[in-house]
C-alpha cells in the first residue's frame, strides 16, 4: 500500500540567518499555511499529495545568484502527487539582486511536474561576508530593508491569498545571466567550502550555538569541546555559524577579520 502524506496549503522554506524564515513565517501566518523546512527529513514524508484547491509555496535565500545547493537537491527529490492545476508561488530573499535565481528554481520545479504561477523577491539585510569586499549592512540600512520588506510582504500575501497568476516581482539586476550562470557557477565550484572556517580558541565558550544554527548539519560541537566542521561537502558557506556566535569566535580565513555579524531579530 502506497504511503502518502496529505497537506493543506504548505510552504516549503529554507533559511540560514533568519531572513527567509521570517518571510516564510509571516506569509504562513497571513495565509494560515503550514511550514515545512527543506531538508532530508522532510523528504521522508513523500510522496506528498495535495488536497483539492490547495496552494503550494516555496521560500529560499539566494546564494551566489542561485538557489542554495541544498534547496536544489531537495527539489530534485521532491514528489508531489496531483500538483497540476494547483496554484504555486515562490519567493526568494537576497541582500541585493537575484539574477536568474528564480528562473533556475522554476526550471528545477518543472522537472518535478510543478509549474510556478507567480514569483517574488525580497530585499533583506546582507549576511554574506565570504569575500574581501563584502560585509553586513549598517544598522540603519538593515532597518530600512526590513521596513520595506514588511510592506512588500503585505502586498505579496494578498496576491498569493487570491491566487494571482503571472505576478513576477523580481529584482534581477544588471547582467543577470552572467551573474547566475557564470559567477554563480564559480561560486558553487570554488566558494562552497568549510575549509577556511576556524575557531579563535580564547573567544569560544563552547556553547554549541554555532552547530545548532547550521542548516545542513555540517558543523558539530560536543559538550565542552570546540566546534568541528565535517569537510564532507555539506557546508553551504552561508555563515550561519559565524553570525550566530555570541563572541565572534568563528573566522573564515582572514576574510571575516573585523567584519560584522547579522541574524534576523524582530
Amino acid at each position: 500500500m502506497e504511503n502518502k502524506c496529505y497537506f493543506c496549503n504548505v510552504i516549503f522554506y529554507f533559511s540560514c540567518t533568519g531572513n527567509t524564515q521570517w518571510a516564510a513565517r509571516t506569509l504562513a501566518n497571513t495565509l494560515e499555511e503550514r511550514l515545512v523546512f527543506m531538508n532530508d527529513d522532510s523528504l521522508k514524508g513523500a510522496p506528498y499529495t495535495l488536497s483539492p484547491n490547495e496552494r503550494i509555496g516555496f521560500c529560499f535565500p539566494v546564494h551566489g545568484w542561485r538557489p542554495p545547493v541544498m534547496v536544489r537537491r531537495f527539489i530534485s527529490h521532491l514528489e508531489v502527487a496531483g500538483a497540476a492545476g494547483h496554484h504555486c508561488w515562490a519567493l526568494c530573499t537576497a541582500g541585493d539582486t537575484v539574477g536568474e535565481a528564480m528562473d533556475i528554481f522554476c526550471s528545477d520545479l518543472s522537472t518535478r511536474g510543478i509549474q510556478v504561477n507567480s514569483t517574488y523577491s525580497l530585499l533583506m539585510p546582507e549576511s554574506y561576508v565570504g569575500l574581501p569586499f563584502m560585509d553586513v549592512d549598517k544598522p540603519e540600512r538593515e532597518r530600512e530593508k526590513i521596513a520595506a520588506a514588511t510592506k512588500a510582504l503585505e502586498a505579496y500575501g494578498l496576491l498569493i491569498l487570491h491566487r494571482a497568476n503571472g505576478e513576477h516581482h523580481i529584482v534581477r539586476g544588471r547582467w543577470p545571466r552572467i551573474n547566475s550562470r557564470v559567477i554563480g557557477h564559480v561560486f558553487v565550484k570554488r566558494l562552497l567550502t568549510d575549509k577556511p572556517f576556524h575557531v579563535v580558541d580564547e573567544r569560544c565558550e563552547r556553547c554549541g550555538r554555532c552547530a545548532k544554527s547550521c542548516p545542513t548539519g555540517a558543523l558539530s560541537c560536543e559538550k565542552g569541546a570546540l566546534p568541528h566542521w565535517s569537510h564532507d561537502g555539506r557546508c553551504l558557506s552561508c555563515f550561519a555559524c559565524y553570525h550566530h556566535c555570541p563572541h565572534h569566535a568563528i573566522e573564515y580565513g582572514r576574510r571575516t577579520k573585523n567584519k560584522g555579524q547579522y541574524v534576523f531579530k524582530r
